[in-house]
Formats: C-alpha cells, sequence, structure tokens
C-alpha cells in the first residue's frame, strides 16, 4: 500500500507563535514616495456592514454591474503631528539622532509621556537644520486622539509615520508645516485607493495542536482511549530532540499581521454618519461619532482595537476611481 503523502500543516512562516509585545502595531517598513505628506493612518476598528456598489474593478467578471460586498467600517478622528524625529546613517542602519516637538502639546500626553517642563522648538529646528547633511530620514511623531472616538480611554496611542518626498529636506519642510496640527484621513488617503492594515488579531489564548496547527484528528489505532486530538509523531528515534518545525499546542493570536492592499471605499466625515450607523449602534463598539473609513473585506483584530493603515507598500497598478456606492447597510446589528 502507498504511504499516504500530504504537505504540512500549518505555516511555519509566522513562528514564534507568541503574543505581540504590544497592542499597537509597530511599523518598519515604509514605502517610497515623492509627495510630500504622511505615509499612513491610525483608526479604531468598529464592525462590519454590506454595501451595494457598481464594481469598477478592471477585468472583473463583474466590472461595470451592480454587486453587494461585505465592508469594515473604522472610525478615524483627527490625529495630531507633536514631533519630529530624524535618522542618521550608521553602520548597523539608520539610527535616531534628534526629536524636535511642537511648542504646544496635548496635555493627554501627560497620561502617556512626561512632557518636558521648558523647550524651545525654534532652537531644536535650527539646530536640525544645521545637520541636514547628516540626516537620511524624517519620521514624524503622531499621537491619537481617542476621546473623540467611541472607545473607552483617555490615554492616547503614540506612533512614528514616515513621510514622503523626494529628499530629506522635503520632508522636513512638510513635517515643519504640519507640525502641532490635525491630520484627517482624507489628508493621506482617497477614495478607491488601496492601502496596508496592520494590526494585532483577536486572542485565542492556550490552544490545542489541532486547533492551532489544523492537523488531522487521528484515526484508528492512533485514536484509542478517546486520544484522537495530537500529532501522529514528535519526531524520529535520533536526533534526540524536537523539531522547531512540529506542530505542538501553545499560544493561538494575538499577533501582529499586515493585510496588503485593501480597497477603501469611502472616506467619510463627522457630518456623514448616520450613512452608516445602524440601529442600536455597532455590536461591541456603539455609534460612530467622527471621521470614518469603509474599507472592502474584513479586517484583523476585534472591535475598539487600534489599526494602522499604510500606504500600499506592493500596489496593484495604479488605484481605482471612487466606486460609486448606492446602498449601505443599516440594519440592525443586534442578535445577528
Amino acid at each position: 500500500m502507498a504511504r499516504h503523502h500530504q504537505p504540512r500543516k500549518g505555516s511555519v512562516a509566522f513562528s514564534p507563535r507568541k503574543r505581540a509585545a504590544r497592542e499597537s502595531p509597530h511599523i518598519t517598513s515604509w514605502p517610497e514616495s515623492k509627495e510630500p505628506g504622511l505615509l499612513g493612518f491610525p483608526g479604531y476598528k468598529v464592525g462590519m456592514t454590506h454595501v451595494t456598489m457598481l464594481d469598477n474593478t478592471k477585468n472583473s467578471p463583474t466590472e461595470g454591474m451592480e454587486i453587494s460586498t461585505p465592508v469594515t467600517v473604522v472610525e478615524t478622528p483627527p490625529v495630531v503631528v507633536f514631533g519630529i524625529r530624524a535618522y542618521k546613517k550608521t553602520s548597523r542602519g539608520i539610527k535616531a539622532m534628534t526629536d524636535v516637538l511642537a511648542a504646544e502639546l496635548d496635555q493627554d500626553l501627560k497620561r502617556k509621556i512626561s512632557l518636558p517642563k521648558e523647550y524651545n522648538t525654534e532652537t531644536q529646528l535650527a539646530e536640525l537644520t544645521e545637520n541636514l547633511d547628516n540626516v537620511v530620514e524624517i519620521r514624524a511623531l503622531v499621537h491619537t486622539k481617542p476621546r473623540l472616538a467611541n472607545v473607552p480611554k483617555k490615554k492616547p496611542e503614540i506612533m512614528e509615520f514616515g513621510v514622503g518626498g523626494s529628499s530629506p529636506k522635503e520632508k522636513l519642510d512638510y513635517a515643519v508645516n504640519v507640525l502641532g496640527k490635525e491630520i484627517n484621513p482624507a489628508d493621506v488617503f482617497a477614495d478607491g485607493e488601496h492601502t496596508d492594515a496592520v494590526a494585532i488579531t483577536k486572542g485565542k489564548g492556550f490552544q490545542g495542536v489541532i486547533k492551532r496547527w489544523g492537523v488531522r484528528i487521528q484515526y484508528g489505532k492512533a485514536a484509542r482511549s478517546s486520544k484522537g486530538r495530537h500529532v501522529g509523531s514528535i519526531g524520529p528515534w535520533s536526533p534526540e530532540r524536537v523539531m522547531w518545525t512540529v506542530p505542538m499546542a501553545g499560544q493561538m493570536g494575538y499577533h501582529q499581521r499586515t493585510e496588503y492592499n485593501k480597497k477603501i471605499l469611502k472616506i467619510g466625515e463627522a457630518d456623514q454618519v448616520d450613512e452608516i450607523n445602524p440601529e442600536g449602534g455597532f455590536v461591541k463598539y456603539g455609534v460612530v461619532k467622527n471621521n470614518y473609513l469603509l474599507l472592502k473585506g474584513s479586517l484583523p483584530g476585534p472591535s475598539k482595537r487600534l489599526v494602522i493603515f499604510r500606504k500600499a507598500i506592493r500596489p496593484h497598478g495604479k488605484h481605482d476611481d471612487a466606486p460609486q456606492i448606492s446602498y449601505i447597510s443599516t440594519a440592525s446589528k443586534q442578535g445577528a
């Protein structure tokens, strides 16, 4: 009888599958962009609904036809650029050289970091400009405003965003121009654009090998004494150790994951929330009160979790035109 062959169960590309270090995602890679502007924007996941729209995807079997598609709602209140970070090149990669903070800082930042009592923004900016020849990268320090969203927190999240521009000087000029100001999602993205969504997935806790890796439940002799939810073998007699590739029980979920090229169907403003708020609000979230994004498909993580959207780092050509949405479902999601 021929031996049974099949591919391994579960990808080892994300090993070790341990809990993320923080609930807010951390992005280290940013796309190259010659147009001055922020390369990302954060938001809070709300929930899902569905829309009816005209399919404008080129070469799609339903191109030009009206289709119904699931969408995810993300509340995106404005963020504040409170600092500029300059990087220099070293033998071990780029390293932070200096930071320039805004003259007036939000008092909620005290909940997250210690604010300087005496600080001269102009002096720090002049010093950075003098050493601009040593600068290879400019990033923007941004903090969220969770009070403006329907999330139960006051402490802002602090993150570092890439800045677009053809040179460090052009990036610095843009960063100085927006320092201390609010940025809205419409300043970063456009309807029909593709974006990368980075978030921490739902945590599932400690799970067994069947649920965690999807291995086959044992049958026949291997399943005697009601012990079927295990791997058939954990390895050979020699070498006398278990390989790291063998599926084992352990932490499942609460990992940082990136979904590429999610399509933005609509960027809504605070005065348009009635177009998406269902009767009774979204389950486990409530009602949307501020700017929002409608994205095609699903996103990682539970409701109220922070999601960071980045300019597409591996785009599929040029982004599509804004789709024509004819209907957004506002039916009650309670008991669904």
